[in-house]
């Protein structure tokens, strides 16, 4: 898999793939943009971590506001998921809560 992601980033090497993608750039950016921050982020093979920061960089010479428009997107999209996360944990606890609620009265009875 590793080889497999190596590979696809280093057709960001090539010249003609490159002027196809910055023709398409509306439509590719903001489908790839959360795997490359994901990669910047997070990515463990430092190869891998390199060459998504070099394909990030591209992006934001070839188009500053589409880039910045990606990346708002991303953070809002980061953030609903953070409180979405947040709620189900609390919606978990409140399950929790009241089925431990229901075993001390059963106990009491």
């Amino acid at each position: 898999m590793l080889q497999v992601a190596e590979r696809a980033l280093f057709l960001w090497n090539n010249e003609h793939i490159v002027s196809l993608i910055a023709q398409n750039r509306q439509v590719i950016l903001p489908i790839i943009f959360p795997a490359l921050e994901k990669n910047i982020q997070s990515h463990w093979n430092q190869a891998i971590h390199g060459l998504t920061v070099n394909v990030r960089k591209m992006f934001l010479e070839m188009d500053v506001e589409l880039f910045e428009e990606c990346e708002r997107q991303y953070m809002e999209n980061q953030a609903k998921a953070a409180e979405k996360e947040e709620q189900r944990e609390l919606t978990w606890k409140r399950l929790a809560d009241a089925a431990n609620q229901g075993d001390v009265q059963d106990m009491e009875t």
